[in-house]
C-alpha cells in the first residue's frame, strides 16, 4: 500500500466515522512523534487533510486540535523517557547507528538551542521524533521539557488542523 492510498483510506475511514476524528488525530499525531516509528506513519499528510474533513464535514475544530496536540506531546514523552532510560548507549544501537549522521545533527541542534530545540524541533520532518529522544538522552530536565513539550504541541496541532479546516471562515463565525 503506497502513501496516498493509505491517505485516502484514512480520511474515507474518518469521515465515515466523524465522532471518532479526535481519537484519531490522537493516534496519528501519537504514532507522527514517536522514534523510529514516525518513519513509517505519514501522518502529518493525513492531519492536514483531517482538518479539510473538519472544515468540509461539520467536524468540531477545537476537540481535533486538541486531540492531535495530546497524541503528539504524549508521542513526544514516551521518546525522551525512552532516551532517558537507554542513556547514552541508544547510540550505538539499532536503529540509530545506522544515522550517524543524523544523530550528530540532531545532538549539535539541542547544544546549540538546549530546551528550545524540542519546541523547534516539532516543526522539523525527521527531528519531530529524533529530538525528544536525544533530549532524554542527553539528559535535559523532565519539567522544562514537558513545559516546551506541551506547548509546541498545541501550536503544531493547530498549524497543522486549521489551514484546512478554513481558519478565516471558522473566525468569521
Amino acid at each position: 500500500m503506497d502513501i496516498e492510498a493509505l491517505r485516502t483510506s484514512a480520511l474515507a475511514f474518518v469521515e465515515a466515522h466523524k465522532a471518532w476524528t479526535p481519537l484519531i488525530a490522537g493516534g496519528l499525531a501519537f504514532c507522527e512523534s514517536i522514534a523510529v516509528l514516525s518513519l513509517f506513519v505519514p501522518a502529518t499528510v493525513i492531519l492536514v487533510g483531517i482538518g479539510a474533513l473538519v472544515g468540509g464535514a461539520d467536524i468540531a475544530f477545537w476537540p481535533v486540535v486538541l486531540g492531535a496536540a495530546i497524541g503528539a506531546a504524549l508521542g513526544d514523552w514516551i521518546s525522551y523517557e525512552a532516551g532517558r532510560w537507554l542513556g547514552p548507549g541508544a547510540k550505538t544501537k539499532w536503529p540509530l547507528r545506522r544515522y550517524p549522521e543524523l544523530m550528530a545533527k540532531a545532538e549539535a541542534f539541542i547544544g546549540r538551542w538546549g530546551i528550545a530545540a524540542v519546541a523547534l524541533g516539532r516543526f522539523f520532518g525527521p527531528a519531530r521524533a529524533l529530538v525528544p529522544l536525544f533530549a532524554g538522552i542527553l539528559g535535559l530536565s523532565r519539567l522544562p521539557f514537558q513545559a516546551a513539550n506541551i506547548a509546541s504541541a498545541l501550536v503544531w496541532a493547530f498549524v497543522l488542523v486549521a489551514p484546512g479546516a478554513g481558519l478565516l471562515t471558522w473566525l468569521d463565525r
